[in-house]
């Protein structure tokens, strides 16, 4: 699948925003990529994450993998998704007072070799909290997936990235902001509430 292949789908459903945005990295961006609006059609998540699965298969190896772990809640529908497509298990961690946990019962083997997955990648800072869960845990981090890592390859998880694409979309300072953004509101289309 080409990274053209990939916004495809996103244009497709409407889920590249242009605007002025408020990221929950606290950053505020002129595009956003809604992921929800692409995985809200089965056909579409199984054909993205069998994309992403390949990659995985390719640099690690069939049968590397145990178990998927995303952080809720955009990581919830992907890290479902890539499990199904890597045939193992698949859970997911949740912010408690702000910080993300295991809940629902859910457990990891001591060194079960885990995949964090992603719906989005921009800063890491997410993907790293949901590591550190992971590790804390007994689990063995082995990679890390996402549909589309829009720090175009400059954020570091701590351990490989694979990713659908790549691509550079522009984040500014909220005190720092280009005139064009300055003079229009800010939307906050995650799911995750700032501070």
């Amino acid at each position: 699948m080409t990274p053209e292949d990939v916004l495809s789908h996103f244009r497709e459903t409407d889920a590249l925003l242009e605007g002025h945005f408020l990221l929950s990295s606290g950053l505020h961006s002129n595009r956003y990529l809604q992921c929800a609006k692409v995985l809200m059609h089965p056909d579409r998540a199984a054909l993205l994450c069998r994309a992403l699965a390949e990659k995985v298969y390719a640099s690690l190896g069939k049968g590397s993998v145990d178990i998927v772990v995303a952080p809720a809640m955009g990581g919830v529908v992907v890290g479902y998704e890539m499990a199904r497509q890597l045939k193992v298990p698949g859970m997911f961690t949740e912010r408690v007072d702000g910080e993300f946990t295991f809940r629902r019962g859910f457990e990891l083997q001591k060194g079960a070799r885990v995949i964090m997955s992603e719906d989005i990648v921009t800063t890491g800072k997410s993907s790293r909290e949901c590591i550190d869960v992971i590790r804390a845990a007994g689990g063995e981090v082995v990679g890390a997936t996402c549909l589309i890592d829009r720090s175009n390859g400059t954020a570091d998880v701590g351990v490989p990235l694979f990713s659908l694409m790549q691509m550079e979309v522009q984040t500014f300072e909220p005190d720092n902001l280009p005139p064009e953004l300055a003079s229009i509101p800010a939307i906050k289309p995650g799911s995750r509430n700032l501070k």
